[in-house]
């Protein structure tokens, strides 16, 4: 079942939406939570969430879907937003499906697209016994450097409290916490299973990230899975099947075991 919801964290109400399987009615069942990217929401391109979400109730896994404090649907100003205050989130969130009694709250597992996945791979490291398996989806361990290059283009970045990124206004404290936060460090104490995906020809991020993630963060815990021709978002259908197909199946894998 589909259901809007809403959880407060720190006087700010963040919402979304909850699919759970009917069979948690009778037993807790598995669940993944979904973090959306840079300027993303709790939908994401071409509804990758939703569809993914949905795809994962039909298997017995329940999916929970909100959107970061200042973005969406949630309370609080984009311009706001922090890496560290999507990390605090996310931990928010992390807690509160383990809480529900539908849920089993060993079998947690989380998935990030694009900063999603940054903020996901953070929270597993920062807290690894309370997550199951990890998703990175065009995870973007390179977010410092992404916001510096895009700050230097729109030359602002020494001095402007609030740049306009096309509409969006983004906050300088942002460009001061990701350079104080080492993803790849802060990533390594999770210790569970990583399926990472990428796009080949990701412009925004390039796949050399997620080479990165394997080689130097989880080893032979992860997976990589490239998807030939794919960009940052997987926007195509095919591609978009793929990534839905290969998360699926990895993470029904909990439920088989």
């Amino acid at each position: 079942m589909q259901k809007a919801v809403e959880l407060e964290v720190e006087g700010l109400v963040l919402r979304g939406m909850e699919h759970v399987p009917d069979e948690a009615a009778n037993r807790p069942v598995p669940a993944a939570i979904l973090f959306h990217g840079f300027t993303g929401t709790h939908i994401e391109p071409h509804q990758l969430f939703v569809k993914l979400s949905r795809a994962l109730e039909a298997e017995g896994v329940a999916a929970f879907r909100f959107d970061f404090a200042g973005s969406g649907d949630s309370d609080g100003e984009f311009q706001d937003m922090t890496a560290s205050s999507e990390i605090r989130d996310a931990k928010a969130i992390l807690d509160w499906v383990r809480r529900d009694p539908r849920i089993n709250p060993e079998r947690v597992s989380l998935i990030g697209l694009s900063m999603g996945g940054y903020v996901a791979s953070i929270v597993a490291g920062d807290e690894p016994d309370k997550v199951d398996k990890l998703v990175l989806l065009a995870p973007a361990g390179n977010m410092a450097e992404i916001a510096e290059q895009q700050a230097q283009a729109l030359g602002q970045a020494a001095d402007a409290d609030v740049v306009d990124l096309g509409g969006n206004l983004v906050g300088r404290r942002l460009y001061e916490d990701l350079k104080q936060i080492d993803a790849f460090e802060r990533a390594k104490p999770f210790r569970g299973k990583v399926l990472i995906l990428h796009g080949m020809e990701d412009q925004a991020v390039p796949y050399e990230v997620s080479l990165k993630y394997q080689n130097e963060v989880y080893g032979e815990r992860a997976r990589l899975h490239l998807i030939e021709e794919a960009d940052h978002t997987f926007n195509n259908r095919h591609w978009e099947s793929e990534v839905i197909r290969e998360t699926v199946r990895f993470l029904t894998d909990v439920v088989r075991s």
